[in-house]
């Protein structure tokens, strides 16, 4: 809505009208949901990247993460519903101070009762969608829904391209980082757990941050959390994910990160084609291979090495399928050969790659 100024008419009695001027004023935003509005440290969601539709992706979002959220988790109930207590107190009615209070407590709680399951906030950067999640596990729930997108080999999205689970939320500052990834890798790689990995970094809207400095504080990390942990990029158990967007750091572990194309729900529906175009031999070796692999879970570490050549060859990269936003700024860990104990300065020397950082 629009404030139309008048200007006071000219010193000396002149006749001449002061021109009308128009400023635009601000636009009050609406939020109705509780909790923080934009992307920062502390937070657990969903980071889904998409193409130049963002309102679409979040409509999108909702619909996919609604239907598999009640499959895994039931319907969804009000949060903070149990510390809601009666309005009504006659012992509190003189008592002006307790009047107050409690009062501020409603305020609270019915902020925290609109708090939902999935609420979008902004992510700070183009094409990229960021859905808070409360009371559920990011990773698993993403995994479930690229597991069953990956065997029924349904498209149920169209402009959704990346759904990436978000476990943790620190400051992008790399003492911060360190401090944090200490204790967040810690179900993953502290002994006596252990695994093959992987680390895939990627940054937007940010220029402070180096990404081989990254790459070598966190393989430093896992390595000391347990000796035994390699690196293998053929066919990795898991896939530690670095994001960072603006001021903001996001970290997750994955499992899968090959088999299911990066996480990419579009890419995951085509790979059946991929296997109809290979011989039948070779379909059914690559097939057997893949199904083992998703059954496994855990397990996936003690697949024959030949088998991960198969799945990189049945599953090329496709940057063009990734749409303008994914083939710009991913970077992989990358290494040639057999992972070797000096896991630090291994994927520093292999931590270059063919896609460039914003």
């Amino acid at each position: 809505m629009a404030a139309r100024i008048q200007q006071s008419p000219q010193p000396g009695g002149g006749k001449r009208k002061g021109k009308a001027q128009y400023v635009q004023a601000k636009r009050a935003r609406r939020w109705d949901g509780g909790g923080p509005r934009q992307l920062e440290p502390g937070i657990q969601g969903i980071l889904i990247t998409c193409n130049m539709n963002e309102r679409k992706c979040v409509e999108e979002a909702y619909s996919l993460l609604n239907e598999y959220g009640d499959d895994m988790y039931g319907p969804e109930k009000q949060f903070a519903d149990k510390d809601q207590q009666p309005s009504g107190s006659e012992g509190e009615d003189d008592d002006v101070e307790a009047a107050l209070k409690k009062e501020v407590g409603d305020i609270k709680a019915s902020t925290e009762m609109r708090l939902r399951r999935f609420q979008s906030v902004e992510s700070g950067a183009n094409n990229v969608v960021f859905i808070r999640t409360l009371g559920i596990e990011p990773e698993k729930l993403v995994h479930h829904i690229l597991q069953d997108i990956y065997k029924t080999k349904k498209k149920k999205t169209r402009v959704i391209l990346r759904m990436l689970p978000i476990s943790g939320t620190c400051k992008a500052f790399l003492e911060d980082m360190k401090k944090y990834a200490e204790t967040f890798l810690e179900p993953w790689f502290k002994a006596p757990n252990k695994g093959t990995f992987q680390i895939v970094y990627k940054s937007r809207n940010n220029s402070h941050m180096n990404r081989e400095e990254v790459i070598k504080e966190l393989a430093g990390i896992v390595g000391s959390l347990n000796s035994e942990n390699k690196v293998d990029l053929s066919n990795p158990q898991y896939t530690v994910v670095v994001e960072i967007i603006k001021a903001v750091c996001c970290l997750s572990v994955v499992k899968d990160y090959m088999l299911f194309r990066k996480y990419n729900l579009q890419e995951v529906v085509k790979s059946a084609k991929d296997l109809s175009q290979l011989n039948p031999k070779q379909a059914a070796q690559t097939g057997n291979g893949k199904e083992a692999k998703l059954e496994s879970g855990d397990k996936s570490s003690q697949n024959d090495p030949a088998e991960g050549k198969n799945n990189q060859q049945v599953v090329p990269e496709n940057s063009e399928e990734l749409g303008p936003t994914e083939s710009i700024s991913e970077t992989h860990v990358v290494n040639e050969g057999v992972a070797k104990p000096e896991l630090a300065s291994q994927v520093t020397e292999g931590s270059e790659s063919n896609e460039n950082d914003l």
